[in-house]
């Protein structure tokens, strides 16, 4: 074998060897330095501390969490947008109604009971849009808050949904209104209540006389009959107490119901306004005195009682009739109101004209002469049977000239021509009418007088 002739070589080698070893070994585990080492099990990584673990797991869970609360209100809102998008479109969009139509709101009737009778009426198109649409557009602020009210609405051709929404909201009713004339009795007041179709419902029973105010009401189309009674006492009422509070000192009633029976004796005796204080004095005055009141109105419900009107001329065998009613017959005031007094009565009857009248007859004008003695009286009546004579005379003419048959004359110095002959066939080419031939003379034409029309005189009171 032959000698290494290059031993420095050889030397190097060996030191390359163990550091290459060495840089093995170092990225490798270290060997064990013994036998007993080398047995020993190999321990694990150091563990973090107890309370690091917590948080750091902690941590995950929140993390984990928090980013599914971000996906589901991410998920959420894009729903909610795109619901709010369709219930836009669909609130925006024209209604199924192709025509007019009237809609009733009863008191009481929830939104969904509403909603629900909408969609049957073809008004919208879907109940649960329409709730959920006005809770949508009330809590984000598009629409005013409120609740859908009662009353009768008219909704047009293709209304949409935030349009009803708008109307029941606010309350749009379509409004109409009636008036009760001051005298009628309740009876005849629940008749035309009867008679409107602007009302519902039924009236349960005929008010109590003199309960009702008369005045012009306007009301929602599909007012119940009975509420609009109930409101009629309600203002009747509240009328009576204010003025019974604002009553003259020597008014000689005692309660409210009292003054309100002579106010309807009042009402009935004159329909002229600026003399209903005189006729109130006139009856105050004959109460003070002890003396009947003698109002023929009374006579009339003593017998036909809330029916109204008599129906013709009141007889001498009325007039000493014994009723509960008849001031004729009985003293001091009937057992209720004969009738429904209006507002001027009823102020007039608690402050009357501060006059010493005891009687009072129809003048011929529409009016009244008023007299403090019986004498002036007299007189007053006799000055009105002339004036009824002379209407009736008048009336009476007028009927026959009416009645009697036309004779022909001559118009410009043209002759007569039989009856039914046309004017222009009879006349000449060259004839002509004069107009004011033709209009009747009228300047001197009496007046005349509808006796029909007047009052009937107060009778004169037993002594």
């Amino acid at each position: 074998m032959a000698a290494d002739t290059n031993p420095g070589a050889k030397s190097n080698a060996g030191k390359g060897k163990q550091s290459g070893a060495k840089s093995a070994r170092s990225s490798k585990t270290a060997p064990p330095t013994s036998p007993a080492v080398a047995l020993e099990p190999k321990r694990p990584p150091q563990r973090l501390a107890g309370r690091k673990v917590r948080e750091h797991r902690a941590e995950s869970r929140w993390v984990r969490a928090l980013s599914s609360v971000v996906t589901m209100v991410m998920m959420v809102t894009v729903l909610m947008g795109g619901l709010v998008f369709l219930i836009h479109a669909q609130f925006e969009a024209p209604g199924p109604l192709d025509t007019a139509k009237s809609f009733v709101v009863p008191k009481g009737e929830g939104r969904l009971d509403i909603s629900s009778r909408l969609e049957k009426d073809g008004i919208i198109y879907s109940r649960w849009a329409f709730t959920v649409g006005q809770l949508l557009n009330t809590a984000l602020g598009t629409r005013k808050a409120g609740e859908l009210k009662a009353g009768s609405y008219e909704f047009k051709k293709n209304v949409s949904m935030h349009e009803v929404v708008d109307i029941l909201t606010e309350g749009k009713t379509a409004s109409a209104k009636i008036t009760i004339p001051e005298g009628l009795t309740s009876q005849q007041i629940v008749e035309r209540l009867k008679a409107a179709d602007s009302f519902s419902g039924e009236i349960t029973q005929i008010p109590a006389e003199g309960s009702l105010l008369p005045d012009t009401y306007v009301f929602t189309r599909g007012t119940s009959r009975q509420e609009m009674i109930e409101r009629m006492q309600v203002e009747q009422q509240k009328l009576i107490t204010s003025a019974w509070e604002k009553r003259a000192a020597t008014v000689p009633f005692q309660t409210m119901q009292q003054a309100v029976t002579m106010a309807s004796i009042v009402e009935k005796e004159t329909g002229k306004s600026d003399e209903r204080d005189r006729v109130a004095a006139v009856f105050v005055n004959r109460l003070r005195k002890n003396m009947r009141l003698q109002s023929d109105p009374t006579i009339i419900y003593g017998i036909a009682g809330g029916q109204g009107p008599l129906g013709r001329p009141i007889t001498r065998s009325d007039i000493d009739q014994k009723t509960a009613y008849n001031t004729y017959q009985i003293d001091g005031l009937p057992p209720t109101p004969i009738a429904n007094p209006g507002r001027l009565a009823i102020e007039a009857t608690l402050n009357p004209a501060q006059t010493n009248d005891l009687y009072f007859v129809a003048d011929g004008t529409g009016g009244h002469a008023f007299s403090e003695n019986l004498k002036d009286h007299n007189a007053a009546v006799a000055n009105w049977r002339r004036v009824e004579k002379e209407a009736k005379a008048a009336k009476e003419a007028h009927a026959a000239a009416a009645s009697a048959p036309v004779q022909p004359t001559k118009i410009n110095g043209v002759k007569p021509v039989p009856a039914g002959t046309k004017l222009q066939d009879a006349l000449p080419v060259e004839a002509s009418v004069d107009p004011a031939a033709e209009q009747p003379d009228t300047a001197a034409a009496p007046a005349q007088t509808n006796a029909a029309s007047v009052p009937l005189p107060v009778r004169k009171p037993k002594r």
